[in-house]
């Protein structure tokens, strides 16, 4: 299941310590093998739409171009923060409701597919420095390009009607990309939705699961289980997700067979007959 095991190791205790075989979803490696099973994207397809909506219905104006006999209504402007699946899934949808939409993510190698989506892509400059993991995840930079990113966005924010943020760095606090000086600098009514809320927030005025209002007038949302929120959709993804995951599991024969060698199986298993094979999880486990 989904065990937070980087973040709340802790409660993995009594299932280790009984010997059980403790396998988190959220490990499944980004492989093409492993697609079918790769929980993680699918609740982050989920919330990456959910989270336009949710702007779109508290925003005081609506997103598309629209030209009437009263005048021209311009597009709302969505700045998306991260372009993971749930950004990428958030510009698209942002796009498919009429917004001009801009994407940011630290790794430069997300700009294609930003682009591809009609959105267009902010720059940061790095200077040479690796963004992302062999996972495909981004890295934790130095100061200097994250102050440079925070300028950046902070420009890009005071033209926009919508910020929703997404970057999130697995096992760490999520990465502070909208400051309290940004924040003041958006148009009355803005809306932030900060989907990192559960690991501290992209927003610097972000409550988790709490709305938070201004004194600018711009709204900051950050929405805990959003997936849960469209739960037959959420269901069907992830139970296959899991399906596809237990098979890998047993055997023709219909018998439990983990084999921790197997590209997918192994990486996921964070303990096994008592011992905790993940060492990340190892080493929060010792404190």
């Amino acid at each position: 299941g989904f065990l937070r095991p980087l973040d709340e190791a802790p409660a993995l205790k009594p299932a280790i310590e009984h010997g059980l075989s403790v396998f988190a979803m959220e490990l499944v490696p980004r492989s093409t093998r492993a697609q079918a099973m790769d929980g993680l994207s699918s609740m982050a397809t989920i919330v990456g739409y959910k989270a336009v909506l949710l702007a779109a219905g508290r925003l005081p104006r609506m997103f598309p171009m629209l030209m009437t006999a009263a005048g021209t209504i311009p597009p709302a402007r969505v700045l998306i923060l991260g372009a993971g699946v749930a950004g990428l899934q958030a510009i698209a949808t942002a796009r498919r409701l009429g917004a001009v939409v801009e994407g940011f993510d630290i790794r430069a190698a997300a700009g294609e597919a930003v682009r591809s989506l009609g959105a267009t892509f902010l720059e940061v400059a790095l200077d040479g420095l690796q963004t992302e993991d062999a996972g495909g995840y981004a890295k934790e930079v130095t100061d200097e390009v994250m102050n440079r990113s925070r300028a950046l966005i902070a420009k890009a924010a005071q033209n926009a009607d919508c910020i929703i943020t997404s970057a999130q760095v697995p096992g760490r606090a999520a990465p502070l990309l909208v400051t309290a000086e940004a924040v003041a600098g958006m148009k009355p009514g803005s809306v932030i939705v900060d989907l990192a809320g559960a690991s501290g927030g992209n927003c610097a005025l972000t409550k988790p699961d709490e709305e938070v209002h201004h004194t600018n007038g711009v709204t900051i949302l950050a929405p805990l289980n959003l997936a849960a929120t469209i739960p037959t959709h959420a269901s069907q993804l992830y139970s296959r997700n899991v399906t596809a995951f237990l098979q890998l599991l047993i055997s023709e024969a219909g018998e439990l067979q983990i084999n921790l060698a197997d590209d997918v199986v192994g990486p996921t298993c964070v303990a096994h007959d008592g011992k905790v094979l993940h060492p990340r999880v190892a080493d929060v486990l010792r404190g």
